[in-house]
């Protein structure tokens, strides 16, 4: 799988009316023909991972290098699936700010109409928020989440958050199958401008914190309150990653009965824990760190870069008529192949065949994206993206 860096700028602006009507229109005529020609599996797996996805935004017209490419392709899907999600089997719950509070009752309504079990949905939604807002702690405020959902119960997850600082995005893609426990690397990828100080409990090197955490949460208060007080007397190193302060909050005390009461077998069950968050896992982590030596990792978990902007005509105008003969192909040979002529997604498959075989003959090292200035024929300056494997 590639990796590297895309330095780009990011843009301003909103997509107009008459380009989100199109994306929409388009956005659907991909899913659909991704599920007739793959499976709703093959199109989860490729909601998931951040290449597939930012080229979607690219083919959609939007944001080949903004942020907004996240919320505004997940939108455009919604809006061009709303009334076929019977039809194709797909939901696509949430959305961005107060949106995202919809979520369970969006999964619920899907459930009825399906037929799933809406329990272990609404739990992936839940943690999978819970981790980002959480378990990772990058200094990134969640204000994104979008939770696909299809009728055989399959699911994947697209959130995204946002710098107070840097006003910098980042996004996390989830993928349900891959997810074996919600607290241990459960993510299929997490995208963003850059790197820098983050507190990784899911990582494989912070096992031994995830033990030490969930030890902690199961220990009577009174035993607790003794090693929080003796260690309240230690002085840490000024460059600590976790505060001590967060230890000593009246919240934290009323949080830790819950977490006594609740006797969380493993750090999935801690995360479930009402009232358990971001404060309460610094708290636990220090504490774990102290008492039993089990640093967590303060690695950054991010792993490709992104970078967004199109929709302002840069780098060059959307061509209308063009996008509107794409909409026309791939419509067309969806509803060509279900009624016998299937050559046109025939062409589709080859095609996917070739970038699937021209991508593995890639070298395992890593590819850094640069972009050059070079002179349109209509004498615009449009970038170029190029790739250089170092």
């Amino acid at each position: 799988m590639r990796t590297g860096i895309a330095e780009l700028p990011l843009h301003p602006g909103r997509a107009p009316a008459w380009l989100m009507q199109r994306m929409a229109r388009l956005g659907a005529a991909v899913v659909e023909s991704i599920i007739e020609t793959a499976g709703h599996g093959e199109l989860l797996l490729r909601l998931s991972d951040p290449f597939w996805f930012q080229a979607l935004g690219c083919v959609l017209g939007f944001d080949w290098h903004s942020s907004g490419v996240t919320t505004t392709v997940t939108g455009a899907l919604q809006k061009g699936l709303d009334d076929r999600r019977h039809e194709l089997g797909i939901s696509i719950c949430g959305g961005k700010g107060r949106r995202s509070r919809r979520t369970p009752d969006q999964i619920r309504t899907a459930c009825e109409r399906t037929g799933l079990d809406p329990f272990p949905l609404l739990r992936a939604s839940r943690l999978a928020a819970k981790v980002d807002s959480g378990a990772v702690q990058d200094g990134y405020q969640l204000y994104h989440h979008v939770f696909v959902l299809t009728s055989g119960g399959e699911w994947a997850v697209i959130q995204q958050g946002m710098s107070a600082e840097t006003r910098l995005a980042r996004r996390y893609h989830w993928l349900g199958v891959r997810v074996k426990e919600f607290g241990v690397e459960p993510h299929a990828a997490i995208a963003c401008d850059g790197r820098g100080p983050t507190m990784d409990l899911t990582a494989s090197a912070s096992e031994a914190s995830r033990t030490a955490m969930v030890e902690l949460a199961r220990m009577e208060p009174r035993h607790f309150e003794h090693e929080a007080g003796v260690m309240r007397k230690l002085r840490l190193p000024e460059r600590h990653e976790v505060l001590l302060a967060d230890v000593s909050s009246k919240h934290f005390a009323s949080i830790r009965l819950k977490t006594y009461e609740a006797a969380p077998d493993r750090f999935d069950d801690l995360l479930e824990v009402q009232g358990v968050g971001p404060a309460t896992l610094r708290a636990l982590a220090l504490l774990g760190q102290v008492i039993f030596g089990a640093r967590p990792c303060f690695d950054d978990p991010a792993r490709f870069s992104f970078a967004h902007g199109g929709k302002d005509g840069y780098p060059y105008p959307v061509n209308r008529a063009g996008y509107d003969r794409t909409i026309a192909f791939l419509e067309t040979a969806v509803a060509r192949a279900k009624v016998g002529e299937p050559q046109r997604l025939e062409a589709l498959r080859r095609l996917d065949a070739f970038v699937r075989q021209d991508r593995s003959s890639l070298p395992d090292r890593p590819v850094r994206m640069l972009h050059t200035p070079h002179p349109d024929v209509r004498g615009v300056s449009r970038d170029r993206q190029i790739e250089l494997p170092f």
